[in-house]
C-alpha cells in the first residue's frame, strides 16, 4: 500500500507496511528526500526510530537494577548491535487520513524488547512544508527506556552543503559507537561551509543550536529542518562516494543506555506516559 497526500507545492508518498516510512517527498516536483528505489527498508526516503535510536552496544545494558540482553534485530545491517528500534521493521496501521495529512500507528506487546508500547506518527503537509510528529506511549506496568528519532536520506552531489550548528562531535575511532567527544565553547559548523563530500562521517552531534539546513546550489533550492527541542542530538551519516547522506534528529546519543552521554541519559517513560517529538521541513528557492 502507498498513501499519497499533497498541499501547495509539496507531495508526500508513505508506505505504512514498510515501517510507516516515507517513499517520496517532493517540492515543485524536485526530490527533497532521496526517492525510494528498492524494496528494502534501507531503500526508503525516511524511516522512523522508536522506541530507541541508533545502536545499543552488544544489546546489553542495566535497567532499574536488571541486566538486559537484547538480540540484534537487523543482522544485514549490524550483526552485533540492536539498531534503530522496532518501528522501522514492522507494518503500521492507517489510523486516519485526509488529502493533506495522515496518521499511522503500531503496537508492540513485549518479546525481545520486553516493554510493551504504542507508537503513532502523523504526517501533515501545509503550504509551507511538512511536519512529522512521532509519539511513543508506555502501555506496560513498569518504566521503560524511551527514545525517538527520524532517519531521512537526502540527495547529495559534490556541491551539496549541510549546515548544522552543534557544540560537540562524537568520534567512534573506526566504529559507529561514540567513544570520545570533541566539544567547542560555542555551537559550530563542523563542515565550515564546505560541501558535505569533503568529510566522511558516521557520528552524532550534541548541543544543537537552531535548525539544520541542506543547500543544493545547482538546484537553486534549500531545505530547513527544524526538530523539536527534545531532538537535541543529530546523527549524520555521510559515506564516501555516495549520492545521498543522512541527517537524523534524535532524542539521545547512540548507546545512551550504557551511559555514554552523562549529560543526557536515556529517559524513563512511566506507565501510561507518552513521549512525543517532531521534525519540520520547509523548502525555499535560492
Amino acid at each position: 500500500m502507498r498513501l499519497a497526500i499533497a498541499a501547495g507545492d509539496y507531495q508526500l508518498v508513505v508506505a505504512p507496511e514498510r515501517g510507516g516510512s516515507i517513499l517520496s517527498f517532493t517540492w515543485r516536483g524536485e526530490p527533497v528526500m532521496r526517492e525510494a528505489e528498492g524494496l528494502g527498508i534501507l531503500d526508503v526516503g525516511c524511516f522512523l526510530m522508536v522506541p530507541f535510536a541508533n545502536r545499543i552496544a552488544g544489546g546489553r545494558f542495566d535497567w532499574n537494577g536488571r541486566a538486559m540482553a537484547i538480540p540484534p534485530n537487523f543482522g544485514g545491517e549490524d550483526a552485533y548491535n540492536p539498531i534503530h528500534g522496532y518501528g522501522w521493521l514492522t507494518g503500521w496501521d492507517v489510523l486516519q487520513s485526509g488529502e493533506d495529512w495522515l496518521e499511522l500507528g503500531h503496537e508492540r506487546h513485549g518479546g525481545e524488547w520486553p516493554w510493551p508500547y504504542r507508537a503513532a506518527v502523523e504526517y501533515v503537509l501545509e503550504a509551507d512544508g511538512l511536519t512529522a510528529r512521532l509519539s511513543l506511549t508506555n502501555t506496560g506496568e513498569e518504566p521503560m527506556p524511551a527514545g525517538l528519532g527520524f532517519h531521512p536520506y537526502f540527495p547529495r552531489t559534490d556541491a551539496t552543503r549541510y549546515i548544522g550548528l552543534h557544540r560537540g562531535e562524537w568520534r567512534g575511532e573506526g566504529n559507529p559507537l561514540p567513544v570520545t567527544l570533541d566539544e567547542r565553547d560555542t555551537p559550530f559548523d563542523w563542515w565550515e561551509g564546505r560541501p558535505v563530500s569533503t568529510r566522511v562521517v558516521d557520528t552524532v552531534y550534541s548541543g544543537r543550536q537552531g535548525p539544520l539546513e541542506i543547500i543544493w546550489p545547482e538546484r537553486a533550492m534549500a531545505v530547513t529542518i527544524t526538530p523539536s527541542a527534545n531532538l537535541s542530538r543529530t546523527a549524520v551519516y555521510a559515506p564516501q562516494g555516495s549520492d545521498w547522506f543522512c541527517v537524523e534528529p534524535v532524542s539521545h546519543l547512540t548507546d545512551a543506555l550504557n551511559g555514554r552521554d552523562p549529560g543526557a541519559p536515556m529517559p524513563a517513560l512511566a506507565p501510561g506516559e507518552t513521549l512525543s517529538a517532531e521534525m519540520r521541513l520547509s523548502v525555499r528557492p535560492l
